[in-house]
């Protein structure tokens, strides 16, 4: 059990002899279980404020007449908050050893020290019941402390899930971007009229089965798809390459014709194996594709 550690305030060095002799028949430790362990004197608050603090009692032992007890009022006001109990003793008038009841004195120490036990006693309800929700508050707090540290493994590894996620998806997001990248620079369907007409366009739309005829004599076909209006090519350039080789075939092909059609200067045709006067006619050179396989 700790030992109590009361202190005693007097108002001179007279009254110190007088509580030091009043002690000495008393066995405070054995039946109170306290010590004095200063006694103090002194009139002046600031004084008292440093040699009382920290003391568990602490007693105001002052005269019984009007300038003891205005004293022990004013002490006990301004140290009220820095011990933890405080109780008023009253000494006998006089401050001459000699004359002073040495027992009267023993005898309101001892009162004073059961007053104060009594006292205490009446605030022990209201200590069970702080006590009583004092550990009410800290079963909560080791629960809680027990969820948080429950919860901070959970959010770890949360996080570190997150973490692989974000990384996945950072990983995923730049390989959508380069799709996105590489699909743009790939050719979209076009109608084959606004493809024309961009290369040619006082020209008239040929057939799209010309186009298809196309694309497979050059041996483009996966690379170029001709249908419902439409023509398809894995880049731009091989449109534009479709578009113009057909241009240059339906021209020659027309050249041709309109040449056959022209009378000679004789009106006979040439014989075969001659060749043709210059400005009238030229030789076709047998090539991969053909204007006639077009039609």
């Amino acid at each position: 059990m700790a030992i109590v550690d009361v202190r005693i305030l007097v108002e001179g060095a007279s009254d110190v002899e007088v509580v030091s002799k009043a002690l000495q028949g008393l066995a405070l430790g054995s039946e109170y279980n306290i010590t004095i362990s200063a006694i103090i004197p002194t009139t002046n608050v600031e004084i008292a404020k440093s040699a009382a603090a920290g003391a568990d009692l602490l007693i105001i032992a002052t005269d019984a007449d009007r300038v003891g007890r205005e004293l022990a009022e004013r002490l006990f006001n301004e140290l009220g908050e820095m011990v933890g109990h405080i109780e008023r003793m009253k000494l006998p008038l006089g401050h001459d050893l000699e004359h002073v009841d040495v027992e009267l004195v023993r005898k309101e120490l001892k009162n004073t020290l059961v007053r104060a036990g009594l006292k205490s006693l009446q605030v022990l309800p209201e200590y069970m019941e702080l006590r009583k929700q004092l550990l009410d508050v800290k079963g909560k707090y080791d629960q809680l402390a027990n969820e948080y540290e429950s919860l901070y493994k959970e959010h770890e590894e949360l996080r570190k899930k997150y973490e692989e996620l974000h990384s996945e998806y950072t990983r995923i997001r730049n390989e959508n971007e380069g799709l996105k990248e590489l699909l743009g620079k790939k050719s979209k369907p076009v109608k084959i009229e606004d493809a024309w007409t961009n290369l040619f366009p006082a020209e008239p739309v040929p057939d799209e089965r010309v186009l298809a005829i196309a694309v497979e004599k050059l041996g483009l076909a996966g690379k170029v798809v001709v249908g419902q209006g439409y023509v398809f090519a894995e880049e731009q350039e091989l449109v534009e390459e479709l578009m113009k080789t057909v241009y240059l075939s339906l021209a020659i092909k027309e050249d041709i014709e309109s040449k056959a059609e022209k009378p000679t200067n004789t009106g006979e045709q040439k014989k075969e194996g001659e060749k043709p006067e210059s400005g009238e006619d030229f030789e076709i050179i047998d090539a991969g594709l053909k204007p006639d396989e077009l039609l």
